[in-house]
């Protein structure tokens, strides 16, 4: 199977509007930013907590604490994977424990991944809240998980992949509809 362009949803300075929107949202609804902690679920959604905290540190004049969290041994489609699994760890500088943890992913789909990461945040302490942003929530879920904070809605079919490319990895930001191809 292929994959080919079919169009772009976002732009650099689209993605930079969604997230200000966001973060602003996130200050919002949080009534400020005491005990919040800002955690990205890899690989991409790292670098979309990073850019969020820089711009409710603008807002605020706080920084917020960020942390990465690797999902890898929750997934629930392990045992279906070919290859070993690469294992990056919980990058956490604060305990999560009785904080407001907003979780913060690049790809919103079938709420796996997301339910992944609520299984290891557990694990890790009881914060007394979790929220979830994500930069594009492209509907068709299994599970009944819905974001808090959404960059772009983008319906799409099942035959259709949306890519986020960050500068930090692939060199650009910007989204990017693809089709799949059998």
């Amino acid at each position: 199977m292929e994959t080919v362009f079919k169009t772009q949803l976002l732009d650099e300075q689209a993605i930079n509007r969604a997230l200000t929107r966001i973060a602003h949202e996130i200050v919002e609804k949080n009534k400020g930013i005491d005990n919040l902690v800002l955690i990205g679920i890899r690989t991409r959604g790292i670098y979309i907590a990073k850019r969020l905290e820089e711009r409710i540190g603008q807002i605020e004049g706080i920084q917020l604490p960020v942390g990465s969290i690797d999902i890898t041994l929750y997934r629930d489609d392990l045992q279906e994977k070919a290859e070993q699994p690469q294992i990056s760890g919980h990058e956490i500088p604060v305990s999560i424990k009785g904080k407001k943890v907003v979780l913060v992913d690049d790809v919103l789909y079938t709420g796996r991944t997301v339910r992944a990461a609520l299984d290891a945040l557990i694990d890790l302490g009881r914060p007394s809240l979790i929220q979830l942003a994500v930069l594009v929530d492209r509907g068709h879920r299994e599970l009944p998980i819905r974001p808090d904070y959404v960059g772009k809605n983008v319906p799409t079919s099942l035959t259709e992949v949306v890519a986020v490319h960050v500068k930090e990895i692939d060199g650009e930001d910007k989204v990017v509809l693809l089709e799949i191809k059998s």
